[in-house]
């Protein structure tokens, strides 16, 4: 009967799972970006250091995902039946897409016509809003609010 070193064995899974978690993090560190969720735009509004003050009010089940920083871009999606407050925001023709990407952002936002919110980019989807900034000067200036 053959015997099988067992540290050769043992020190090649704890190498190779040394390298897999070192990977995870060089990837975190070189994306240098981070997801956060809300229930509800009081909770967004309290803890988040950004601000989507185009969001409707009953907005909920809110995602974000921005810079690792907590300033900078960012993607934001929130169920609502709410329209957007055209105080806030303007349509017109789109000029700029979203940083980011993730797994609960619409399939396509490259649509012709976005409301502009100040520094947000918004499109509608089928449970509410999408969103994303900085969005571009000239879709800023369209906006009601600067």
């Amino acid at each position: 009967m053959k015997k099988i070193q067992l540290l050769p064995v043992l020190t090649t899974a704890a190498l190779t799972t040394l390298a897999l978690t070192g990977c995870s993090n060089i990837a975190d560190q070189v994306q240098r970006e981070k997801s956060l969720e809300f229930a509800s735009v009081p909770i967004l509004t309290e803890e988040w250091d950004q601000s989507a003050d185009w969001l409707p009010a009953d907005a909920t089940q809110i995602s974000v995902r921005e810079a690792a920083s907590g300033t900078g871009p960012a993607i934001l999606a929130a169920t609502t039946d709410a329209e957007l407050d055209p105080a806030q925001c303007a349509e017109t023709d789109r000029q700029s897409a979203p940083t980011y990407s993730a797994d609960w952002a619409p399939d396509d936002v490259y649509v012709d016509r976005i409301f502009a919110c100040g520094d947000w980019a918004v499109i509608e989807t089928d449970s509410g809003w999408y969103g994303w900034t900085p969005n571009d000067p000239d879709e800023k200036a369209e906006s009601p609010t600067p």
